[in-house]
């Protein structure tokens, strides 16, 4: 009897290893899960942050004050704070209890933490730097002669900085936003404290890899996810490359 049940459980995971084997060859729902949830959270995370990131670009490379070198300080800070404190001040300012969470949820019924909204913020936050540096760098390369010659023929501030800095700045811009688009991809630290990692809601891709190195089976699964993490990280930075190039040539 102990024999038969010897070779019953080696007939039974005999057949489920070429199972499994063959469920590793193939992208399963959670891997698809993941990586449209990442693109969503970067894409919401540099739409959002776009807006804020020009004007601060520019003011950073056209203001002559000793309060910009504390701006400056402020923008680059996410850079070389830890990721996890980053993750864990917006959870105090955006948590449920927290000053700003708890306005959001009580005037419009929006949750941030533990939701995808939570991942974007997060992203954002960590790529924002990144974004504006590029961007203030793109303004740094435009002669300030061209936007008081579009004032001195009648164009008030607005008016040139949309028509003749911007347009000039655009490859730039673009950089600066496939930079954060890229950074926002690979956010794990922040993340996991604000969002969590929720299957379906909020588990990116790095936090799908760090869930499937945790299980006995998931190596394969990770190792996919690995190769698509590094695809499109080579891919923004060839893009971010090229324009970079393009504005300075």
């Amino acid at each position: 009897m102990p024999q038969r049940s010897q070779r019953c459980a080696a007939a039974t995971s005999a057949s489920a290893y070429p199972q499994r084997q063959e469920k590793g060859r193939s992208v399963t729902a959670e891997e698809w899960s993941a990586t449209r949830l990442s693109l969503l959270v970067a894409a919401a995370a540099v739409c959002g942050s776009l807006p804020f990131a020009i004007p601060i670009a520019f003011l950073l490379a056209r203001w002559r004050s000793p309060v910009r070198s504390l701006l400056e300080t402020l923008v680059s800070l996410p850079l070389v704070l830890p990721p996890v404190v980053t993750g864990y001040l917006l959870l105090l300012a955006f948590g449920r209890r927290g000053p700003i969470g708890a306005f959001l949820e009580q005037t419009f019924g929006l949750r941030v933490t533990f939701t995808w909204l939570g991942a974007a913020l997060a992203a954002a936050v960590v790529g924002f730097p990144l974004m504006v540096r590029a961007i203030r760098l793109a303004f740094d390369g435009i002669d300030p002669r061209l936007e008081a010659a579009a004032r001195g023929l009648g164009a008030g501030r607005w008016d040139a900085f949309v028509s003749v800095s911007l347009p000039l700045a655009l490859p730039g811009v673009v950089s600066g936003a496939v930079l954060a688009f890229a950074r926002s991809l690979g956010e794990f630290g922040a993340t996991i404290l604000v969002a969590g990692n929720i299957p379906g809601q909020t588990r990116t891709i790095p936090l799908a890899i760090f869930t499937e190195v945790n299980r006995p089976d998931g190596m394969p699964t990770a190792a996919r996810l690995v190769v698509l993490s590094i695809l499109l990280a080579l891919a923004a930075l060839l893009v971010s490359e090229r324009l970079e190039r393009r504005a300075h040539g």
